[in-house]
Parts: C-alpha cells; sequence; structure tokens
C-alpha cells in the first residue's frame, strides 16, 4: 500500500522492543490502542502488501495517518499500558465496554470513626472500601436496603459522640443500632460494619460462627435480652443464604465469565461465586467485537473489568481460552497482593458446567437486551418520523440539538447545548457555556451568547481558520438537522437571529418547546403545534428539553456551590485566596474538605496544623 513520507519515516524508527502503539485518523484521533513483545515487527506487519486481514482490520489500516509508540519495560507494563490507554481514548476499533459512564459501587466510609454506608461512582485512595462494579444502581440500593436490615448502619450526618438524648426514627425502626446515644460503642458498631464487609465478600461462614458464638455466650450471662437479637441477626442471615444458588460443592472463589455473541453485538455474563456460592451475576455491554476472535474479545473484557473491581478471585473461568493467560495472571496476583490467580476455559468438571451455565445466562441476556434495543429502535425511528410530518422537515431529524439557560438572579448564568442523534443521547458532543456577556438576568442575551458562541466554532471549523494548534471540536463539526430552544416565542425569536447573522436562517430548521401547554412554535408560523400526547414525536422533544434542563442545572449547581464555598472559606480567618484554591484542588467541594482527616488538610500547601484544626471546627 501507498505510505505518506511521514508515516514511512515513522514505521523506519519503530524499535525492537515492547510496548504499546496508537493508531491515529487525519484528524489525529486515536482509532486504535494495541500492545506488542516487539513494536518494530508488530506494528509493521499492518502494512504488509499482500497481508491476509480481516475488512474490519483493512478499514482500520486505510485510516491510518500517523503512529505513535511508547516502549516499556516487560509484556506486563504493555498491559497495563495499553489498558489505560483504551480508557482514556475510548478508540473505535478497540473492545470496550459500551457504556462510558462511571459503574456504581457500593462505598463503607472506614476512615471514619463511624463508618457510613453509601453508593459511589468514583473509587478514591482515601481510606475507604469499595464494593464493585455492579452495572445497576437500583440493585446497588435494593442490596443495601436488604443489607441494612442485618447490619444496621449509620445513614445520618451527626456527630456520634454517644452522649445525645434521642435517637432517630430509623432506631425505632430498628435500621440504625443508635451509637449517637450510646447504644453500641464505637468497637461493637465497627465489628457490624466489618461483618458487612465480610458479606458483600461472600464471607458469610466466619460472621456466623462469630455471631453463634456471642450467643451463646450471652445466654450463658442471663442475657437473653441480646442473644435474642443475635439469635434474629443469624435468622436474617440464614435467609439471604438460602437464596444463594449452592453450584459447587467446593468452597471455590472464582468469577464465571462468558461471552455471547448475535451479529455485531456482544454481551458478557460475570458469575462471582464465593464460598461455592453464586452470591450475585452482571452482565455488560461491548463495543468493537465485530470480527474480533472470542479470545481476544475476552482478553479485552478482562483487563477493563478487573481495572476497575475491587475485588478478584483466586480463579477467572472462561468460555474460551487468551493467548496472554500468562502475562494477565501476573497482572491479577498483583492486583490480589501477590496471591496466587489462575485464569483458564475448563474443558470437564464442575467448572466446566458453571462456565456452560454461564453461557447460557449471556445468550438468554443477549436475546433479551436485543429485543428490547429492537423496540427502542422501533420508538425512535416513530418518533423522528412523527416529528418530521409535524414540522414539515425535508427529512427525519437525525441529529438535534437543544439548548437551555440557567441563572438565579442573574448569577451564575450558564447554558446548556445537548445532542441526540438518531433519537438517543450523544452525551460526548454534550456542551456547556458560562456566559461573560450578559449582566443581571437576561435569558435573550445568554441565549443568543451561547448560540453564537456555538455557531462561531462551526464557522471557524468549516472555513479552515480555526488557527494553528487548535483541533476541531466535534460537537461544533455539524449542523443539527433540527434545532431546539427550551422556551417560547421570544426565545425562538432569539435563535432565530443568530442563525440570520450566520446565514443559517433557510438552512437550519428551528423550534422552541414551551413547557407550561407543550406547544411547540416555529419560525414564519403565528399558530403553535400541540403533538398528541400520546405521540413519540412528543415523548421525545419533551426528553430532549428534560434533557438539556437538567444539564444546564447541574453545572450551574456546581458553579453556585463552589462560589458558596469559596465564600465560606474566606470566612474563616488565615484563609486566603491562595489557600482557598490549594483547598478547592486539593477536595473539590466542602464536603470534601469536611471528611478530610487533619494530616491530609496539612498535606495542602499552606495549612498548617492550626489552621487545619480551624477549618476542622468551623466547618
Amino acid at each position: 500500500m501507498d505510505l505518506s513520507p511521514h508515516l514511512k519515516a515513522v514505521l523506519d524508527s519503530l524499535p525492537q522492543r515492547p510496548g504499546c502503539y496508537l493508531m491515529k485518523d487525519s484528524a489525529a484521533k486515536v482509532i486504535y490502542v494495541g500492545k506488542a513483545v516487539n513494536l518494530r515487527s508488530r506494528v509493521r506487519s499492518y502494512f504488509h502488501s499482500g497481508a491476509d486481514f480481516s475488512p474490519r482490520t483493512t478499514h482500520l489500516v486505510r485510516q491510518i495517518a500517523d503512529l505513535e509508540w511508547i516502549v516499556v519495560a516487560s509484556e506486563l507494563e504493555a498491559l497495563i499500558l495499553e489498558m489505560n490507554l483504551i480508557k482514556r481514548y475510548r478508540p473505535k476499533y478497540n473492545v470496550r465496554l459500551k457504556d462510558d459512564k462511571r459503574y456504581p459501587y457500593i462505598k463503607v466510609h472506614w476512615a471514619d470513626p463511624f463508618p457510613k454506608v453509601t453508593v459511589t461512582r468514583q473509587v478514591e485512595n482515601d481510606g475507604g472500601r469499595y464494593f464493585g462494579p455492579y452495572t445497576s444502581v437500583w440493585a446497588v440500593h435494593q442490596t443495601l436496603d436488604l443489607l441494612r436490615k442485618i447490619f444496621p448502619y449509620l445513614t445520618c450526618d451527626r456527630v456520634i459522640t454517644g452522649k445525645d438524648k434521642r435517637a432517630c426514627l430509623w432506631h425505632d425502626l430498628h435500621l440504625c443500632n443508635a451509637p449517637c446515644i450510646g447504644a453500641i460503642g464505637q468497637s461493637e458498631y465497627r465489628q457490624t460494619i466489618e461483618d458487612l464487609c465480610r458479606f458483600l465478600q461472600g464471607d458469610a461462614e466466619s460472621i456466623v460462627s462469630r455471631l453463634k458464638t456471642e450467643m451463646a455466650r450471652h445466654s450463658e450471662e442471663l442475657r437473653f435480652e441480646q442473644a435474642a437479637a443475635l439469635r434474629d441477626q443469624l435468622d436474617a442471615i440464614s435467609r439471604v443464604i438460602e437464596k444463594q444458588k449452592v453450584i459447587s460443592p467446593e468452597r471455590l472463589d472464582a468469577d464465571v465469565i462468558a461471552l455471547a455473541r448475535a451479529e455485531n453485538e456482544a454481551c458478557v455474563q460475570v458469575f462471582l461465586v464465593r464460598e461455592g456460592r453464586l452470591i450475585g451475576r452482571e452482565y455488560f455491554v461491548l463495543d468493537g467485537t465485530e470480527e474480533i476472535a472470542e479470545g481476544e474479545v475476552l482478553s479485552q473484557f478482562l483487563t477493563q473489568f478487573y481495572d476497575q473491581a475491587t475485588y478478584v478471585p483466586a480463579e477467572v473461568l472462561l468460555t474460551s481460552p487468551i493467548e496472554e493467560s500468562g502475562v494477565v495472571e501476573l497482572w491479577l496476583q498483583s492486583k490480589r497482593g501477590g496471591r496466587k490467580a489462575e485464569v483458564r476455559a475448563p474443558r470437564e468438571g464442575v467448572r466446566h458446567q458453571l462456565v456452560e451455565m454461564a453461557a447460557e445466562n449471556a445468550r438468554e441476556t443477549l436475546t433479551s437486551l436485543r429485543a428490547q434495543w429492537a423496540a427502542d429502535r422501533s420508538k425512535q425511528v416513530e418518533a423522528l418520523s412523527e416529528l418530521q410530518q409535524a414540522l414539515t422537515l425535508p427529512r427525519p431529524p437525525a441529529r438535534i440539538e437543544c439548548f437551555d439557560v440557567s441563572n438565579t438572579q442573574g448569577t451564575a448564568i450558564t447554558a446548556s447545548m445537548v445532542v441526540f442523534e438518531h433519537g438517543a443521547p450523544r452525551k460526548s458532543h454534550y456542551r456547556r457555556f458560562v456566559i461573560r456577556s450578559v449582566q443581571g438576568p437576561d435569558d435573550f442575551g445568554s441565549l443568543q451568547e451561547a448560540l453564537r458562541r456555538r455557531f462561531r466554532r462551526w464557522a471557524e471549523i468549516n472555513s479552515g481558520s480555526l488557527g494553528i494548534g487548535r483541533r476541531p471540536d466535534p460537537s461544533f463539526a455539524l449542523l443539527p438537522d433540527l434545532l431546539l430552544i427550551d422556551g417560547g416565542k421570544g426565545q425562538l425569536h432569539q435563535a432565530l437571529t443568530v442563525l440570520e447573522e450566520f446565514d443559517l436562517r433557510q438552512r437550519l430548521p428551528a423550534a422552541a418547546l414551551a413547557k407550561q401547554q407543550e406547544e411547540l412554535f416555529l419560525a414564519d408560523r403565528s399558530d403553535s403545534i400541540i403533538l398528541p400526547r400520546t405521540s413519540q414525536a412528543l415523548f421525545l422533544v419533551q426528553r430532549v428539553r428534560d434533557e438539556a434542563h437538567r444539564f444546564a442545572i447541574s453545572h450551574h449547581r456546581q458553579i453556585r456551590e463552589r462560589r458558596g464555598l469559596a465564600s465560606r472559606l474566606d470566612e474563616i480567618p488565615g484563609i486566603g485566596p491562595a489557600r482557598r484554591r490549594a483547598l478547592l484542588k486539593a477536595f473539590a467541594d466542602l464536603e470534601g474538605i469536611r471528611r478530610a482527616s487533619l494530616e491530609e488538610l496539612t498535606r495542602v500547601p499552606g495549612i498548617n496544623r492550626n489552621l487545619a484544626a480551624r477549618l476542622k471546627q468551623d466547618l
């Protein structure tokens, strides 16, 4: 194949050492990340004339305009680097988890004297204990609702002294054991939370053994009320354990991972087996799996899944073997603190039966998901067709952009742009605008500024006047098929004024959706359009409008909170602008500073121990 002089020079300079390579297209976007024991031979193999590639690889190679490579010391380092690069760039031609949102985790705030239990999407090195990832936040809350009945934990923000006069309602409902009034001491409370953590890890046996011993001791000491409480706790644990299916006579500690594929879609089912019991299962949908061997798909999934997982079992059982099992095992072993980790595809015995069961579940899950996706696509097609007819558009609005403005009495004004493509949100194209030119509560002026900045970027990209070193933003490179404004005739008029400035008035359809009657206002039409209450088109424009409102409000709230935090910090003697900025950089918000220990606060530049103590006291 014909190569550019630049690409030939890069290929000639490749070292014969292990490392990772990044393939880029003409827009300098990373489209594939790979690893190799020998970078020179691996990367150059893509460009051998007469090589028999799959259509997918052929298409990839045709798009390569530039290459970048990074040398590392070993295969293990290459594996870790590749994983981090895929997570960072999410390249089109790599296997990757479909949802780029963060998955939910259960967090136990173990560093606190009286740890609380919460749900989070961010795993931090803060002394907390994390369990997950889970694919459903609803299922996480259901799990916590159940666990709280067995292991009552704090949910309030009280400072626990043990001297409060009265406990809250949760104590009366037996959902909190009230350390606030001294009903339970710190060591006993932390033991309860330790049991909760063990239970989440699947270790119910040690908890049951300890509770039985304590119950017997309380009975011997004639403390029958305490013994009865432990009996009830043991009964609750037993009911949960009975629902956990015993699937192995051995005390197996393993994750069973199976892949199901249909056409261009793929789903991975993960069975979590602890002490021979199935304690949970999750499924993950994958992108970028077309024409890739099953072993390679599983290998890519393993690195991404266990990078996020908070627990690595002794065994990982797969439907197909992977080529790099040795280096993957080394990496998993490092995550297990040096303990052995085995990755294999069993062909007989109990472990093979578990893999087959997981595979069957993966197939059923994918079938169900595909039916759901087909129904959703059908509704989206119907909605876009209805919207085209109602608004007399030349074609179905495949790309819809919606703008909304948010402010509080003219302060912290912000505008949002959300993008829906083919009826689904394209979150990577969402953009926010902090309004700079408007003083006071002027929604019209704020909307105009946001729209001008949006279409100015489009004009710069399409005229080639971006300037040296500035990369085109893909969210601004395209024009929408429909511009939707949250508001009525007034907001629509402002949008049309801006479109006129960029000579887009006749080219770009625009509409405004007024919330009170859910009326759609169009240019050059005096009366409004009211879509049928049960129409898919109405559901779609409402969803787009509500998403724009949510996105604007969330940004506006962040700005207000940061400003409120700044003013709160300014009230504390010794905290000036430099120290305030340092605190915000280190802890992000007020809650982060509140949670920080004295030692963590004193690590912030300019914060000594006395000032840290004052911060803790005042906040």
